[in-house]
């Protein structure tokens, strides 16, 4: 498993009966997680000292209750800073455990252009821009794409609040499977490929995404947007159906033949700091040159 375990403002206190206590920066929130299927005992005063819990309904969804949290606050992991606010289904507009992606990648992409060598990274399903942030703060040029305007929207401001307001970043709202088959049609390519895939989600103009039934022809298509010798591809997944053995099967079969390199998948966590254990929370696969 690869273990995300270079924060210092973030922090899995407790995970048991369901849901797990998080301090993001000063404030502590208590989420439902679905991995949280084991009942250890909780220490009570721990879990009290919260500022906000997100309820699961049984009619599906649920909501927040807060206590005395700001609407919205910032965390700094190394050198970017991610800008929060909890919003529908209990997210907060980060997910931690990608940092350890975010590491992988960025020494990549540093070493590269230590070379003297321009990068030139694609980000699919962007969402709030972490992953957009470590590799521009890393050297690249960045094209960061997502569906949702306000995502985008959000995204730059991490990126101010990161310092990389002049950074080479092109920001798209748009249909990602429609942009990559543009770009195709285009000429344009890139040496890396970043996507963050929903499980299910609908394009500006309605289009539809199913996981299951797309990402493979999707890892497909996007083969014909990487250059001659490309750097990496990394696919994240919190498909359960997905497990780290496909992401290889699928990468190893549209890149190792064209592009050689070599493909590895693992679970990816974040460490639970009151009892040492790992909370699991989705699996990645990385492709590298």
């Amino acid at each position: 498993m690869w273990i995300a375990d270079g924060w210092r403002d973030y922090e899995v206190i407790d995970a048991s009966k369901g849901e797990k206590l998080e301090r993001w920066g000063k404030y502590r929130l208590v989420r439902p997680d679905p991995q949280v299927i084991w009942n250890t005992e909780r220490n009570p005063e721990e879990w009290r000292r919260k500022n906000g819990h997100y309820h699961r309904s049984k009619k599906g969804g649920g909501e927040w209750e807060f206590f005395d949290l700001p609407e919205k606050w910032q965390i700094q992991y190394k050198e970017l800073t991610f800008n929060l606010q909890p919003f529908s289904f209990k997210h907060t507009g980060l997910f931690p455990e990608q940092a350890v992606n975010w590491d992988w990648f960025s020494s990549i992409i540093k070493e590269e252009v230590s070379k003297g060598h321009e990068v030139k990274v694609l980000n699919l399903f962007a969402y709030t821009g972490g992953a957009t942030c470590a590799a521009a703060a890393a050297g690249a040029k960045v094209t960061h794409v997502d569906a949702s305007k306000g995502m985008v929207n959000w995204a730059k401001e991490n990126a101010v609040s990161s310092k990389l307001s002049d950074a080479p970043i092109r920001w798209l709202v748009d249909d990602c499977v429609k942009f990559v088959e543009r770009e195709i049609r285009r000429g344009n390519t890139y040496d890396a490929i970043i996507m963050d895939p929903p499980s299910y989600g609908r394009g500006p103009k309605g289009e539809v995404w199913k996981i299951e039934e797309q990402i493979y022809s999707f890892i497909k298509l996007c083969t014909r947007v990487l250059c001659r010798n490309p750097l990496f591809f990394l696919i994240n997944s919190y498909t359960t159906g997905l497990q780290p053995a496909v992401l290889t099967y699928m990468m190893s079969t549209e890149l190792l033949p064209d592009f050689g390199g070599k493909v590895v998948s693992e679970e990816i966590g974040l460490p639970v700091s009151g009892n040492g254990l790992v909370l699991p929370c989705g699996a990645s696969g990385r492709w590298s040159r």
